[in-house]
């Protein structure tokens, strides 16, 4: 298949791995600051902000000397973003700010919107954005603090401070949305490209 992709997120390449689609991990060095503080995405949807930011991602890792190598590689970029009460959340960069954003969290719903991009070389050839709604409990200072300790370093890795295949599930009452697209990918509408383009079967 010739698939790269461009993030160091193990769940999207596990994610990947058990659909069925065998590729290559090389992270991309995109510094998302800029991208997020440009001035014209600075006030732009969420669904432009995560699709740039996707597409970032992938076109820095398709200009690389050793993809360039490969024959037509599909390169896959993809992030996330969360918003609450019209405010977006960047992951937590300490355990008192993993503290504070499960504190703006709690007992409300928040957002997360899922992009992927897909590039052959240097040429955008796709990208789908999808989105969930997830309720979070109302949850005590004394549980936080518990959650934080039992979560570790692994509570910074994502912009809501969890994991729902693991202790996250515990955060939420209410969950609408794909399970794919909480995880950080877009799987179904990206597996139906690879179909349609003939990477995967019909």
């Amino acid at each position: 298949m010739n698939v790269v992709l461009a993030s160091a997120s193990a769940i999207r390449s596990t994610l990947l791995t058990q659909a069925g689609i065998p590729h290559l991990v090389c992270p991309s060095a995109v510094d998302e600051a800029p991208v997020k503080q440009d001035l014209d995405l600075r006030q732009a949807a969420p669904e432009r902000l995560v699709t740039a930011l996707a597409q970032a991602k992938a076109l820095d890792v398709a200009g690389r000397e050793e993809i360039s190598r490969h024959e037509t590689p599909w390169i896959l970029g993809a992030d996330q973003i969360l918003m609450v009460d019209g405010k977006r959340l960047d992951k937590p960069a300490s355990r008192q700010q993993a503290t504070d954003h499960l504190r703006q969290l709690r007992g409300k719903s928040h957002m997360l919107y899922a992009g992927v991009a897909v590039y052959r070389k240097d040429r955008h050839v796709f990208d789908h954005v999808a989105q969930a709604s997830l309720t979070m409990r109302d949850l005590s200072d004394a549980f936080i603090g518990d959650y934080l300790d039992r979560m570790g370093e692994s509570a910074l890795s994502s912009v809501g401070c969890y994991q729902l295949e693991g202790l996250g599930a515990q955060l939420f009452t209410r969950i609408d949305g794909d399970y794919f697209t909480i995880l950080g990918l877009p799987l179904l509408p990206l597996l139906e490209f690879f179909r349609q383009q003939k990477v995967l079967p019909l």
